[in-house]
Formats: C-alpha cells, structure tokens, sequence
C-alpha cells in the first residue's frame, strides 16, 4: 500500500528526450546532462547514466536524513562524513531491476553511535522509503 503525503514541500521537473541515449533538463535549468548508457552495457560511457543520478540522489538525500536525525539526537555530524553510493543495474524476471549499496563515512563517531544514526535515518530518507520492499539495499558503516 502506498503512503501519501502529508503536504508537498517540493516538487522537482525533468524533460527528458531519446531515454538512455538522450538528455534531461529540470525546468530551473540547473541540471541540464547528456545521457548515454555505461560501456558496461554496451554504450558509448560518455555521459551520465540512470544509476550514477540515483546514486547521487539517495547519497544525498541519505546524508541530508542522517543529519536530520543526528540533529533530533543533538548529535553533531561530522564535518567530513560521507557516502559512498553504487547503484546496480541488471536483468529480472520482468525486465530489469536495481540494487543499491550506501556505504556511510562518519569519522570519530562511536560505530554504535553511527550504526545507531544510519539505521534511523533509513527510516526517514525518502529514498530509503520509495526503495523499501523493492530492492536490495545495504547500508554500512565504513
């Protein structure tokens, strides 16, 4: 069952042309790419693919969640932290899926501490929400 919204905060716009072999462009025109599929699937690799943005959307959106969190815990984050984000791409029964591995940098917090922070923010990122149930992820903390 889907979970609606309580309001909209925000709302982000992409045109996209050609799929893999196109662009996007939001309509605030900061993000305006070329996109190709990866070498690895038999593209030219020489743009941005599907799984580099979404792995750079849910890091981002991840560490903005552990920091949201470690804030209600009167936690300081890191100055340093950060995450390593990788993003498969491969066939499924009904086509394709994707998995994603989170790796997560928080230099001079106790592991538990930290292990504490990333379990939590897995409950309030919105990436972590839309994925659960429907994709591997795994999170650790390096």
């Amino acid at each position: 069952m889907a979970t609606s919204l309580d309001k909209v905060l925000y709302t982000a716009r992409a045109h996209t042309t050609g799929g893999r072999e196109g662009a996007s462009r939001t309509d605030d025109g900061l993000l305006d790419i070329k996109l190709t599929p990866p070498k690895a699937m038999g593209g030219a690799g020489t743009a941005t693919n599907p799984e580099q943005l979404f792995a750079a959307g849910y890091s981002a959106c991840f560490m903005g969640a552990l920091k949201h969190v470690a804030s209600m815990k009167k936690i300081a984050v890191p100055a340093d932290a950060s995450i390593d984000a990788e993003v498969d791409i491969g066939p499924i029964p009904a086509g394709f899926g994707i998995a994603a591995r989170l790796a997560v940098n928080l230099p001079g917090l106790d592991r538990a501490v930290a292990e504490e922070l990333v379990n939590t923010a897995h409950q309030v990122c919105p990436y972590s929400n839309a994925t659960r149930g429907n994709i591997d992820v795994t999170l650790t903390v390096v």
